[in-house]
């Protein structure tokens, strides 16, 4: 069955870096584009960033482009987000996600904290 699972999340200040890893099992992971999606409370989830197959095209949300980084290794399964310049609107629950065949699978998710 297909798992993620997320780590790396944890209070940091504003400014700061924290960067996000998911591990992900039980499908052939170097043909699934991956997503890393966010959510506050009482608001929808949402899109924060997105790689393909092989990485070789990435998108984000324009309030994180130049700040966050998605990443992916196909040897190991993962697929990081390297966030930095983090402000307290970054606050949220981190989960990575994929769609395979119209089913979208997430992870339990991870919290990132960002306050002084």
């Amino acid at each position: 069955q297909v798992q993620l699972v997320e780590s790396g999340g944890g209070l940091v200040q504003p400014g700061g870096s924290l960067r996000l890893s998911c591990a992900a099992s039980g499908f052939t992971f170097n043909t699934a584009a991956m997503t890393w999606f966010r959510q506050t409370p009482g608001r929808l989830r949402e899109l924060v960033a997105a790689i393909t197959e092989t990485g070789g095209i990435t998108n984000y949300m324009d309030s994180v482009r130049g700040r966050f980084t998605i990443s992916r290794d196909n040897d190991k399964n993962t697929v990081d987000l390297e966030m930095n310049s983090l402000k307290p609107e970054d606050t949220a629950v981190y989960y990575c996600s994929v769609l395979i065949r119209a089913n979208r699978y997430w992870g339990q998710g991870t919290q990132v904290t960002v306050s002084s």
